[in-house]
């Protein structure tokens, strides 16, 4: 008998002592929804925007710090998505046939406007597509969506520049933030939220520029 409880002392104790690995959970286990853009044209020049099921998103993109300089810089954001974005998101994911298929329109005479890449993962599947220009509803849908989702987060991105290093130039830049929310172009702004709270309480902004961040902020916390 003390023979086999010295056996058992040594088969289990290398379990106990030693860390076990860990579970796959958080982004692992979510499913994936990724727009990626690439165009050298353009202001950025890349971006990515990542979107999990689980509510959380990241975006990234590399481009110049302002249209007269040479020089650039890359943008990182982790931000909460609504419930009601990241739905539109994996619902067209789904219409689009989650990217297993071409969606490229291949047309000869199309103009270059930037290469696209949707790709989904989840437990079960995976797809990815790139393309010019598609003619798939559900694919034209989600790149509009992710391209108005950049140019919000762009805005926030630029305002945050501004602030710290150009603070005359806020003015025109959240006039065209509010051009842009009048025709509905603006998506997530509540991503941006904390930028624009800045503003509104830097007491070496201009006022007019912190009244247009407030509102902006209003017509937010509105919907």
């Amino acid at each position: 008998m003390p023979h086999r409880i010295y056996l058992f002392v040594l088969l289990i104790l290398p379990s106990l002592a030693w860390p076990q690995p860990p579970t796959a959970s958080g982004e692992a286990s979510a499913a994936l929804v990724t727009f990626t853009l690439d165009f050298p044209a353009s202001q950025p020049e890349h971006y990515s925007i990542r979107v999990f099921s689980d509510g959380l998103a990241h975006y990234q993109s590399t481009g110049r710090i302002s249209a007269d300089s040479d020089e650039t810089d890359s943008f990182d954001l982790d931000f909460p998505l609504s419930s009601e974005m990241r739905q539109k998101v994996f619902a067209l994911a789904d219409k689009a046939g989650y990217f297993q298929k071409d969606l490229d329109s291949h047309h000869k005479g199309q103009a270059f406007t930037g290469k696209k890449t949707l790709t989904y993962r989840d437990a079960s599947r995976t797809g990815q597509a790139t393309y010019n220009f598609s003619s798939n509803t559900a694919a034209q849908e989600l790149t509009s969506l992710f391209q108005n989702l950049s140019a919000t987060l762009e805005f926030g991105h630029r305002i945050d520049y501004d602030r710290r290093y150009q603070k005359l130039a806020l003015d025109a830049e959240l006039k065209r933030m509010q051009e842009m929310a009048q025709t509905r172009m603006l998506v997530e702004v509540s991503a941006i939220q904390p930028i624009l709270q800045q503003v509104v309480a830097d007491q070496s902004v201009v006022n007019v520029a912190r009244a247009r961040a407030q509102r902006l902020l209003d017509a937010e916390g509105s919907r």
